[in-house]
C-alpha cells in the first residue's frame, strides 16, 4: 500500500512550459483524502514551491532546494545548510568561470549579484523571493546552496570545474543548464529517508518521480521509482520503473491513475 508519494516538479510534474496539468488539483485531493501524503520535493525555492502550490500549501510536504530546506503544514521540519565558507569559495570560482551565473540560495532568500536580463527572466521562475546585491560573498544568511547557471550547458561546461569537490560536497547537475553544490549529505534521498523513518514509512510503501540527476538519490529510497519517460539515461538506469508519458503528456498523473491509487 502506497502512503507517501514524492515528485520532482520541472521536467517531472510541470510541462515544460512550467505548468501545472489541471487534473493535479483534483488528483492530490484524491490521494489526500485516501491517505496518501503527497509531497514535493525539488531544486526550487520553498517560497516558489509555496506559491506555486498555494492551494495545498497547508497539507503539502516540501523538500525544497534539493532537501535542504524541508517543510510540512507550514512549519519547518529542518535545514541542512552549507558552510559559509565553502560556499565563498564556490562562489569565487564561479565568478571566474565564462558564460556563468550565479546563485545564492539562503534560508530567507535567494541572491543574485548579475543584472543579466536573460539569467533574472530564467532565475524568477523558480525563485519567489530574490535579491540583487553587490557581493554575495558579503550575505547574512543561513546558506543553503550555490546554484551554478550556463545556458551552453552545465554537464560539460561546468561540472568539470567542481569535480574535485565532489568527496567532500555534492555537486548535482540539476538540469541542463544548472548545477547545485549542497553539503555533502544534502539532497532528496536523505531528506526523503528521514522523513519515512518519522512517520513510520516503508520504501515499500512510498512511489517516486524523477527526471535529472539531482533526483538520483531520491530513486533510491522508493520501491516504486519512476523515471520520467525524459528522463536523464542515469536516472533510467537508477529507478525499478520507467512512466509511459513524458512530462509534457501528464505522466505523473497518468501514472498514479494507473496504479489505481485514486481509489473509486
Amino acid at each position: 500500500m502506497i502512503k507517501l508519494i514524492v515528485t520532482d516538479v520541472d521536467g517531472t510534474l510541470l510541462n515544460d512550459n512550467h505548468e501545472i496539468h489541471p487534473d493535479f488539483w483534483k488528483i492530490e485531493e484524491q490521494l489526500t483524502k485516501g491517505g496518501i501524503l503527497f509531497s514535493i520535493a525539488s531544486g526550487r525555492q520553498f517560497y516558489n514551491l509555496e506559491s506555486k502550490f498555494e492551494k495545498i500549501k497547508d497539507r503539502t510536504m516540501f523538500f525544497a532546494e534539493n532537501g535542504t530546506y524541508v517543510s510540512h503544514k507550514g512549519k519547518e521540519l529542518y535545514v541542512n545548510p552549507i558552510e559559509k565558507e565553502a560556499a565563498i569559495e564556490f562562489i569565487q570560482l564561479g565568478r571566474k568561470l565564462e558564460s556563468t551565473n550565479l546563485v545564492l540560495c539562503g534560508k530567507d532568500s535567494a541572491y543574485i549579484e548579475t543584472k543579466d536580463e536573460e539569467f533574472k527572466n530564467e532565475i524568477n521562475k523558480f525563485y519567489e523571493r530574490l535579491k540583487v546585491v553587490d557581493d554575495l560573498t558579503k550575505v547574512e544568511d543561513t546558506y543553503l546552496k550555490v546554484t551554478l547557471c550556463n545556458f551552453n550547458g552545465v554537464e560539460d561546461n561546468t561540472f568539470p570545474h567542481f569535480v574535485n569537490y565532489t568527496d567532500r560536497y555534492k555537486v548535482a547537475i540539476a538540469a541542463k543548464v544548472f548545477i547545485d553544490i549542497t553539503a555533502l549529505n544534502a539532497n532528496k534521498g536523505n531528506a526523503i529517508r528521514d522523513i519515512q523513518k518519522e512517520l513510520n514509512i516503508s520504501a515499500e510503501e512510498t512511489l517516486v518521480f524523477g527526471d535529472y540527476l539531482n533526483d538520483l538519490e531520491m530513486m533510491k529510497v522508493a520501491k516504486h521509482s519512476y523515471a520520467m519517460k525524459n528522463a536523464h539515461p542515469e536516472i533510467i538506469e537508477v529507478s525499478n520503473f520507467v512512466t509511459t508519458h513524458d512530462n509534457n503528456d501528464n505522466g505523473v498523473l497518468r501514472t498514479i491513475e494507473a496504479l489505481g491509487l485514486l481509489g473509486t
